[in-house]
């Protein structure tokens, strides 16, 4: 397959339930301008007097100031640090790539493409050689802002220079898991045959580079302080170090607004500006010094102070993010060295503590009903494809206790449980508290073994030696990602170097049977197809498979926050994916300009 598009994190928590991904150190970025060299183009640029003040509703003018805890370790997203998350965020406001997230429905939807490459729109061909073709036709009216037209070259070069810089990079393999055969480069279109069908394609062109500024220079290493012309809707013109990076309007922005017909962005520019504190970024916008902001999902910290100021014109959203929390059960030998009467081969056990945990009072109860529990892994990748198919278990001690019985019947042992997850956040400690109350009331015997992150992390996780488990994974958008994410369970897949660390079908699990030699079919299926229909069905049965056999007990995704002076600020639409808050930057407008 393409890469592993799913983010392979395990997430911790922090003090304040916040996730703590793994991130790379800050550095400071040199003071920059936005003054790029580049050949004189040979395409006029788009007409910009139409940047009018709109009659009614979105108009032009004013900035925009973002605030931040986290000072990006650089700008260009092919040096080291480029992964990071506030590189994105930035990106988002002065780049541009072939596709982006949809905020409501999560589904990839086309940028800088007319639309999405598939095979019911015939974007997308398996050959009868078994070679796959996707072709993109990119928009007429796409520029640089030098106005010279983004093209297939740039397509071909953003993908030579991905490969070269991948190969030498562990954690990245977008690119270079493609096996990209042969490139077609046209003016406004670009194909590549792939030697074998795969979704994974999707994550490919996430952003674009423009091959007439850059092709005569080393990339990346000329480029580290410099910035190439802007695809987006904004231009880098200074960076601050460590303290605030201001853009201005891009005249030469293709995009315009379907609904007014206007040319976007609204906005005159638009300002970053970087406060290493929580509490310092929730009072500066209670005081209005800015407009937007992100901060980390802190119920006391950040949620309640921020829906105090909605009576005086915020408004705060609260959803569901891309990391999503799960109980677990571990399949391997491992297992009996910290719980000897471990059941988890049994059925019957693995359904008794799927009804025992209280998912609605254990979420409720910590996020305060600001959250929900998932009812499946599928509502975090793609909820339009969610079968919900651990609403099955509904909490009930009761039916908990049979299961349980059952499973000492069947299994001659008086089976316990030994749960283990993270102490190093008060999340994870607070729902395992519950969860020892929930397991007594069913009558089924618990303790609690509460590790710090590096040992739960790293020898824990990889040699097994834990019995009911917890932790978080955080996922890739699209199809290709939710396809990803099913490797994590894939008996073919287990470490040390895959990622089935439960060790279900496994060649040293204590479940082998009809189900795990199923999925594990199934996900090479996956992984070899991009027939639109044969994924939907392929993706259904996965899920049912998982929920059937009771594999894993989906709890909840961890909120993201976004808010914004809805007085000030007009057309924001917080993205709770990756995409992140800056996703429509280019819709933004000032109401009190």
């Amino acid at each position: 397959m393409v890469g592993v598009v799913i983010v392979l994190l395990f997430v911790a928590c922090t003090s304040d339930g916040s996730t703590d991904e793994a991130t790379n150190s800050s550095t400071s970025l040199p003071t920059t301008s936005t003054t790029t060299t580049v050949p004189p183009s040979t395409t006029e640029p788009p007409d910009t007097t139409s940047t009018t003040k709109a009659p009614s509703g979105p108009g032009y003018g004013g900035v925009a100031i973002i605030a931040d805890d986290q000072w990006p370790p650089t700008l260009n997203p092919w040096t080291e640090g480029g992964d990071n998350f506030i590189v994105s965020i930035i990106a988002q406001a002065w780049m541009t790539g072939a596709w982006d997230v949809d905020a409501t429905t999560l589904e990839i939807v086309p940028e800088v493409v007319t639309e999405i490459p598939l095979t019911s729109n015939g974007g997308v061909v398996v050959k009868e050689d078994g070679t796959m073709t996707v072709a993109y036709s990119i928009r007429d009216e796409a520029v640089w802002d030098d106005g010279a037209p983004i093209s297939g070259a740039d397509f071909a070069f953003t993908l030579e220079q991905s490969l070269a810089y991948e190969a030498n990079q562990e954690y990245y393999s977008d690119y270079t898991d493609a096996d990209i055969v042969s490139t077609e480069v046209g003016a406004k279109t670009f194909s590549m045959t792939l030697r074998r069908p795969t979704i994974g394609y999707e994550s490919l062109f996430r952003w674009l580079l423009p091959q007439h500024a850059i092709e005569e220079t080393a990339f990346p290493d000329d480029w580290l302080n410099e910035r190439w012309p802007s695809g987006g809707p904004f231009i880098i013109e200074t960076v601050e170090p460590s303290e605030r990076i201001t853009l201005v309007r891009n005249d030469n922005y293709w995009k315009t607004d379907a609904t007014t017909g206007l040319q976007l962005p609204y906005l005159d520019g638009v300002e970053f500006v970087f406060m290493p504190e929580t509490e310092t970024i929730v009072r500066a916008f209670s005081k209005r010094d800015v407009d937007v902001i992100q901060p980390p999902p802190w119920i006391k910290g950040t949620i309640v102070p921020l829906m105090a100021l909605e009576a005086d014109g915020a408004d705060v959203q609260v959803k569901p993010g891309p990391v999503w929390e799960h109980i677990n059960f571990q399949f391997g030998p491992g297992r009996f060295g910290l719980s000897e009467n471990s059941c988890n081969d049994n059925l019957a056990l693995r359904r008794a503590v799927m009804h025992t945990i209280d998912r609605d009072l254990a979420v409720g109860t910590y996020y305060q009903g600001y959250n929900r529990p998932l009812t499946s892994y599928v509502d975090a990748y793609s909820p339009t494809l969610s079968h919900h198919s651990w609403d099955r278990y509904p909490h009930d001690p009761d039916t908990g206790q049979d299961l349980y019985q059952q499973a000492v019947a069947e299994t001659g042992v008086e089976c316990s449980v030994v749960f283990s997850t993270t102490s190093n956040g008060d999340l994870r400690v607070a729902l395992a508290d519950m969860y020892a109350d929930m397991f007594s009331a069913a009558g089924i015997p618990f303790e609690l073994e509460l590790m710090d992150s590096a040992l739960f992390f790293g020898e824990v996780l990889e040699n097994g030696t834990w019995d009911l488990g917890q932790w978080a994974w955080v996922g890739s958008p699209g199809r290709s990602g939710l396809v990803s994410a099913h490797d994590l369970f894939d008996p073919n897949n287990p470490p040390p170097d895959g990622l089935n660390y439960y060790r279900w079908g496994t060649d040293d699990s204590s479940v082998q049977d009809e189900h795990t030699t199923r999925f594990a079919e199934v996900v090479d299926e996956m992984n070899a197809t991009v027939d639109d229909a044969e994924l939907t069905a392929l993706i259904a049965e996965a899920e049912e498979i998982l929920a059937d056999q009771a594999v894993i007990l989906p709890l909840h995704a961890r909120l993201t926050v976004g808010a914004v002076w809805a007085d000030e600020i007009g057309g924001y639409e917080y993205n709770p994916s990756q995409a992140g808050h800056t996703w429509n930057i280019e819709r933004w407008y000032r109401i009190d300009r």
